[in-house]
């Protein structure tokens, strides 16, 4: 199977910055699509943004303009750059992958990270 591990997360001031990454390991044969998901007490699990493997992005409206999401498919990782935070950005955010495993990626699989923490507040 495949694990995903992320980390970044903290807490930061409004206007603040941080960077979350997340590496995937495992029978990995490729990954098609990786992205970066959040839950906030009492909301429901949202999109925050997703990257194919050629590149093409995209990105919730609340974020679009402040988050910056990229990979490196040399070491199955993917990576959330997140500017001018609010504190509505105040979540556990989640990494996603989807791909197949071996090298014949016969079996498919769709694997989540354990989640990291990210506090905005003054």
């Amino acid at each position: 199977q495949v694990q995903l591990v992320e980390s970044g997360g903290g807490k930061v001031r409004p206007g603040g910055s941080l960077r979350l990454s997340c590496a995937a390991s495992g029978s990995i044969g490729t990954i098609y699509n990786m992205g970066w998901y959040r839950q906030a007490p009492g909301n429901q699990h949202e999109m925050v943004a997703t990257i194919t493997a050629s590149g093409g992005t995209n990105y919730a409206a609340s974020v679009k303009g402040r988050f910056s999401i990229s990979r490196d498919n040399a070491k199955n990782s993917v990576y959330l750059e997140m500017n001018n935070l609010k504190p509505e950005d105040t979540a556990v955010y989640y990494c996603n992958a989807d791909g197949a495993l071996g090298s014949d990626y016969a079996v498919p699989f769709n694997s989540w990270g354990q989640g990291t923490q990210v506090t905005v507040s003054s």
